[in-house]
């Protein structure tokens, strides 16, 4: 099961970072390539403990579905957002956010596991890497919207 880890350090406040992380609006806006839309249950604003949200997207010539629920809250250092229906066995994704000095250190690691049989670890492997891109780009935009103020 890969899991993945990605290191984002940020010129902004802790409480900047996490509320931004959980901005519905802002995920949208850095997925506008994917043409990916919040579908049902939290679709704008930000996401709190326990709701849900479901996102429709276009990836790798597919459209996939997802619904993901936030499973730990913890403002201003941590929360959980995990796959409650979708196309994985599982995904579970941790953000963290700590501060240091001025700024923000956001730590992202996700779980995954894909349930597609023999061809599971290719599957795992080639997801990790599409999964890794998209978070960059999403963190690439929370840190140019807080940088900003």
């Amino acid at each position: 099961m890969p899991t993945i880890r990605i290191v984002t350090k940020i010129a902004a406040p802790v409480e900047t970072c996490f509320d931004l992380s959980r901005s519905i609006d802002l995920h949208l806006e850095s997925m506008v390539a994917s043409r990916e839309r919040a579908v049902a249950g939290v679709t704008s604003g930000l996401i709190e403990d326990g709701q849900e949200v479901s996102w429709e997207a276009h990836h790798l010539g597919v459209r996939w579905r997802m619904t993901s629920r936030i499973t730990a809250f913890d403002r201003p250092h941590r929360f959980v957002d995990e796959m409650v229906r979708g196309p994985f066995a599982l995904f579970r994704h941790e953000h963290r956010f700590e501060a240091d000095g001025d700024g923000t250190v956001m730590t992202d690691t996700v779980e995954l596991k894909m349930g597609w049989g023999p061809l599971r670890p290719l599957a795992e492997v080639c997801a990790g890497a599409y999964l890794r891109r998209l978070i960059v780009i999403r963190n690439a935009a929370i840190k140019g919207r807080a940088e900003q103020g």
